[in-house]
């Protein structure tokens, strides 16, 4: 009887013939030894469209998220390694770093769903000389959730009160909901996307007057809220979507906004435009919380949008919850989202679930990310 258990690895490969996929049980115990063997071949349909990508044509997009993806992975170690020298730390001080990367498409409701982030974690892990998790929504999508948002269960671990009812309101691009009832009622918390954050407001703002973003919100407090306007674009599917959902600027863009502008054949003016979008902004997220939410007692904003004083007061003007941001609770606005990847990185290396299943909709808790050794 042997006294040790065979170690069986899988090795998978698909090369550049395209023909289709081998896989390969080997044990690996002494010398590697071939226990079993599998071939899947491709589809003609799924061959006709790897083959689109390799052709020279389709090179220059290919080759351009190719170099994003290995420019974003520098920049990230650029950033980690100036932290360290500001920290006076070295790299054996870190256990890990979280990187989301950057989202470029999220698709998580089409038949082969996916959501894409840039910034190659290899070359993190290998300028930093730290262990990188990286790829954090996609093993949420696998087990059938959203694979967003994903910072709730960050935000159930931090902000949930003994006693409050509390909503979390993380204005990016993108606006997310965290939904906290009090530790004493029991109750599971949740979260979901509530559409456009900051993303219409800065494209409308970049395509008109070529900058970034609108300071303040003061471009929009120059306008006036148009509701035919306002009722049009609520008037998308989206807002009235149960959740879970997510969503990304690849919906909510400029073409989906001009889209909406023809219908109505108005020329409004380009600050009243503005002004709709914010209050779009404040009232969907009001919205969100008035139809999921009921009880909650007191709000906290963060992220970026934390800083448009006219968002902030379109939200504080639709309901009467007190509205703070998480300054409050100790934590700057601009820093929970980047604290929340230390933390599932931590999860992921513990070996712990890091997704909230009310949040994302998978079917269960499962470990986010993957790992690159340092």
């Amino acid at each position: 009887m042997p006294s040790h258990l065979p170690e069986y690895y899988i090795g998978i490969m698909s090369g550049t013939s395209l023909d289709g996929i081998d896989t390969a049980l080997v044990e690996m115990t002494g010398k590697p030894a071939l226990v079993d063997f599998h071939y899947t071949p491709f589809s003609v349909d799924l061959r006709k469209s790897l083959t689109t990508y390799c052709q020279p044509h389709h090179l220059t997009l290919t080759r351009t998220l190719g170099q994003l993806d290995s420019h974003l992975g520098e920049l990230y170690a650029t950033s980690v390694n100036m932290l360290l020298t500001k920290a006076q730390l070295s790299s054996h001080n870190i256990q890990a770093i979280g990187c989301h990367g950057q989202t470029i498409h999220h698709a998580p409701d089409i038949p082969h769903p996916f959501s894409m982030q840039l910034g190659n974690p290899n070359i993190i892990a290998e300028l930093t000389n730290i262990t990188t998790v990286a790829d954090f929504r996609r093993r949420d999508i696998a087990a059938g959730g959203q694979g967003a948002p994903l910072v709730p269960y960050f935000h159930d671990a931090i902000f949930k009160h003994p006693t409050e009812n509390r909503a979390i309101v993380n204005i990016g691009g993108i606006a997310n909901i965290t939904i906290l009832p009090s530790q004493q009622s029991g109750k599971t918390s949740s979260g979901f996307d509530t559409g456009p954050g900051n993303t219409l407001l800065d494209q409308w703002i970049l395509n008109i007057k070529q900058q970034p973003y609108d300071h303040s919100g003061f471009w929009a407090q120059s306008g006036q809220p148009q509701p035919d306007l306002i009722d049009l674009l609520k008037s998308d599917p989206f807002f009235t979507q149960a959740p879970p959902k997510s969503s990304g600027r690849e919906y909510f863009s400029l073409t989906w906004l001009t889209d909406k502008l023809k219908r109505l054949e108005k020329n409004y003016a380009p600050e009243d435009i503005q002004a709709s979008l914010t209050m779009l902004t404040a009232s969907t997220i009001v919205d969100a919380i008035e139809t999921h939410a009921p009880d909650t007692e007191r709000i906290f904003i963060c992220g970026g949008g934390t800083y448009n004083t006219t968002l902030l007061e379109n939200i504080r003007a639709l309901q009467l919850r007190p509205t703070d941001s998480t300054s409050i609770l100790g934590i700057n606005p601009n820093h929970v989202e980047a604290i929340a990847f230390a933390w599932l990185a931590k999860r992921c290396i513990d070996k712990k679930p890091g997704n909230l299943t009310t949040a994302t909709g998978a079917t269960h808790p499962v470990i986010l990310g993957a790992i690159y050794q340092k």
